[in-house]
Order: C-alpha cells, then sequence, then structure tokens
C-alpha cells in the first residue's frame, strides 16, 4: 500500500476533469492506496472554487469521501515552518500552503502527489 497526500493542484485538476485530472484520478481511485489531504489544502481548493464560481460541496464531498483528512498540529506547524524556510532558499515562490503538505507527507510517510512545480526539488514528490 503506498500512502500519498494529495496537493491543491491534484485535486483542483481531478475535480476539473482534466487530463491531468484523469491521471490523478487513477491513484486516487486505486483502493490500494492510501490517501490524505492535508487540512490546509482544503482552504485552497475551496478558495479556488469560489474564485471560479463552482460549488464548494463538489470538492468537500470528494475531499472528505476519498480521503483521511490530516488536521494541522504543532508538530505538523513547526515542520511546515521549517520546510518553508529551506524551501524559500531554492525557490522564493514557495508558498506556505505548500509547506503544509510536505510537512504532512513527512509526518505520515508519504508521497507528495501534484503537478505543482513549487514541489520539484521534494525527492517525495510524485509529479503528473
Amino acid at each position: 500500500m503506498t500512502k500519498f497526500v494529495i496537493d491543491a493542484y491534484a485535486w483542483i485538476e481531478y475535480l476539473n476533469g482534466s487530463e491531468k485530472g484523469d491521471k490523478f484520478g487513477k491513484i486516487l481511485e486505486d483502493n490500494s492506496n492510501e490517501i490524505f489531504t492535508a487540512a490546509s489544502t482544503t482552504a485552497e481548493v475551496i478558495s479556488k472554487f469560489l474564485r471560479a464560481n463552482k460549488d464548494i460541496k463538489i470538492a468537500l464531498t470528494a475531499i472528505n469521501s476519498m480521503s483521511i483528512l490530516v488536521n494541522i498540529t504543532q508538530d505538523i506547524g513547526s515542520l511546515a515552518g521549517q520546510i518553508h524556510f529551506e524551501a524559500k532558499k531554492k525557490n522564493k515562490e514557495f508558498g506556505m500552503l505548500d509547506a503544509f503538505v510536505a510537512a504532512t507527507a513527512r509526518k505520515i510517510n508519504a508521497k507528495i502527489l501534484t503537478g505543482d512545480e513549487d514541489f520539484r526539488h521534494f525527492k517525495d514528490a510524485i509529479f503528473i
């Protein structure tokens, strides 16, 4: 069984039914995989849906039914701060929400499923 933390990029592509989203879907819908979502990712997906005038219930239902939500703990927050600090040295555009995704993945020993170039230098990121 492979563990994956799904980032906002992957969720949005999947929920939009794009070609990349179909590729993400194969991993998301494979019952041999264990799927997780950082709680902070929910905020990012909802914001994107609202800006596109889309029904946020669709996103929330998918995230809640297809993944295990990982809440932000002090350990994850501390790790996210460290990751953000280090990642900013290589990529000035690296965001704090991405750091929470990376911290969540490290905390639960999972891979990050993404298409976001900001994760390109992370060894545990799987790009589609």
